[in-house]
């Protein structure tokens, strides 16, 4: 598959690159795509949370009523959970949601995302490109010139870039990942895949092991 090269200004240089059909042309696996969105789901959240047991809670530990006689249900604590600020029943629990999953998996969704985008034409190959200082104004020129501003977007550099970084941070719908830090849930949920040309080869070498 070959597609044209960009320059940051949105003009094709006339140049055009192949893409590897081992990467952006197979067959996606749904299923891998799914489990690997799920563990980097999964993987996000904290876990931290926690609510009061009846164990935890401050209060009396006296009986509050007799056990038989009254013609309600018996009752022991006043930290029941059946009572108003007694503790929660079967609450939350501090845990890790994280799980693994095999590395050939991994790499398999991650090819199935790209060539999902791929066959979709929703990847744009760009010459690489620096700012001499992080500048969000510059990075904004940048999608508006590929017609990218009012979508979500993915940008791969070949290698890390902190002013482009930088520049990107403040705005929600881009983000800017090297070749090694691209995941399946980002390219899938970006718009648009933006590839700059030194890039190709570290993603094509990480893929096809």
């Amino acid at each position: 598959m070959k597609v044209a090269v960009l320059d940051i200004t949105g003009k094709d240089t006339g140049r055009k690159v192949e893409l590897s059909n081992e990467v952006f042309g197979i067959e996606p696996n749904d299923h891998a795509i799914y489990l690997d969105v799920k563990q980097y789901l999964a993987n996000q959240r904290q876990g931290t949370h926690k609510s009061k047991e009846r164990a935890e809670i401050t209060g009396s530990t006296r009986k509050i009523k007799k056990q038989k006689g009254t013609g309600t249900a018996r009752a022991g604590s006043i930290k029941s959970g059946v009572f108003r600020g007694g503790g929660r029943m079967f609450g939350p629990r501090p845990r890790n949601y994280s799980f693994k999953l095999n590395k050939n998996l991994k790499r398999l969704a991650r090819k199935s995302a790209l060539s999902i985008q791929a066959k979709e034409n929703n990847l744009v190959v760009v010459e690489d490109f620096n700012f001499e200082a992080p500048r969000t104004k510059e990075f904004i020129n940048v999608l508006k010139a590929l017609e990218l501003d009012a979508k979500k977007s993915l940008f791969v550099l070949g290698e890390e870039s902190k002013n482009v970084y930088l520049s990107s941070r403040n705005l929600k719908g881009s983000k800017v990942v090297d070749a090694s830090g691209i995941n399946t849930y980002s390219v899938l949920n970006a718009s648009k895949v933006v590839i700059s040309e030194s890039s190709l080869e570290g993603i094509e070498s990480n893929l096809s092991k």
